[in-house]
């Protein structure tokens, strides 16, 4: 068979496989269509794709003294997309220290930028804080602060994330419960505003497994699937080196999702290091689509090394990378592995 051919039919295949609603198996993923890493020295990234066609992005700074938003036409223009910055930290008091893993979000007609932060002289006690701008493009315009983001007790807060499902909107984040082992647990509630939960939380997952409690005992930085009669929230356990992964929470579209009961959760990290493309410590992702819409794209922090001196928070070389992924027979997402650097 000549190469054309065969190229041909591989096409063909996997255009009737998108067609017929995604691809299943580990053959379909581990592909990627962009230069990875897509952007260097970028934390906790996440990408929006919104109705005026543009990407926006947004991501932790090794300084964590600002918040940076870029756009592009496509996932492979952020790279060069020139950041602005649309808030900077104050030298004290509350969000003085450690800002950490925006999120950028439209929500009926505003832009909304969802951000942890602690103070300098508590460097490590975090809490969730909100900003609102009216602006079409949310590079320009003011950013104003709408405050904390209050949960039902103060402790260790933040990676939060917001969804809506049948006409409602939710809160997913990450918080310390004194009276549970490790360092922060997963809970969702439903919410009266983008900047205000109401009617109580419900713990959805904690540290358990193996996996999720290498170094400290964490879940956190969530984000939101919905395919296949699935909600589906993926979020990265363990210490941020090579032992940091991805597992994942499903419940049916049609459950109760703050019964805790709705949710089952994943064994198994269903994305981690691969030893053997040179990727250590995949985690804290975003989902997109690619520019025709036919193919889903997982963006997520990677480090090209496994030797880290010193505390891997102050390493600043997680860097954004972006691939294609298809879909396993039972309709959860299969990432396969991390693809080397290109």
């Amino acid at each position: 068979m000549s190469r054309a051919r065969a190229a041909l039919l591989l096409l063909s295949s996997l255009l009737a496989c998108i067609l017929a609603g995604g691809c299943s198996g580990a053959a379909s993923t581990g592909s990627s269509e962009y230069p990875n890493p897509l952007i260097e020295q970028r934390a906790d990234p996440w990408v929006y794709k919104h109705t005026d066609g543009y990407y926006y992005f947004t991501a932790s700074v090794p300084e964590y003294d600002r918040l940076e938003l870029r756009r592009s036409r496509t996932i492979r223009g952020l790279g060069d997309a020139k950041p602005a910055t649309v808030w900077t930290k104050p030298e004290q008091g509350e969000m003085s220290k450690h800002i950490w893993a925006p999120e950028i979000h439209s929500i009926d007609g505003k832009w909304y930028i969802y951000y942890a932060a602690a103070r300098e002289d508590a460097p490590f006690d975090h809490r969730i804080y909100v900003l609102e701008n009216g602006a079409a493009n949310p590079l320009e315009g003011e950013w104003t602060e709408k405050g904390q983001l209050a949960t039902e007790w103060e402790s260790f807060s933040l990676d939060a994330t917001t969804f809506e499902h049948k006409g409602t909107r939710y809160l997913v984040w990450a918080q310390k419960d004194p009276r549970i082992r490790g360092n922060s647990n997963l809970y969702i509630a439903r919410m009266a505003n983008p900047w205000t939960i109401e009617g109580g939380q419900t713990l959805i997952s904690k540290p358990e497994y193996p996996w999720e409690t290498i170094g400290f005992w964490v879940n956190e930085g969530a984000a939101v699937l919905k395919r296949n009669g699935k909600v589906m929230i993926t979020y990265s356990g363990s210490a941020t080196d090579d032992n940091y992964a991805v597992g994942l929470l499903t419940a049916d579209e049609n459950a109760d999702l703050m019964n805790a009961e709705s949710w089952s959760k994943s064994e198994q990290p269903v994305f981690r290091t691969s030893e053997e493309n040179g990727i250590y410590g995949p985690g804290h992702n975003s989902f997109t689509v690619s520019e025709d819409g036919r193919q889903d794209v997982i963006v997520y922090h990677a480090r090209s090394y496994k030797e880290i001196e010193g505390d891997p928070l102050y390493d600043p070389n997680r860097h954004t990378r972006a691939q294609v992924f298809g879909w396993n027979e039972d309709g959860t997402p299969d990432f396969g592995e991390p693809v080397q650097e290109q």
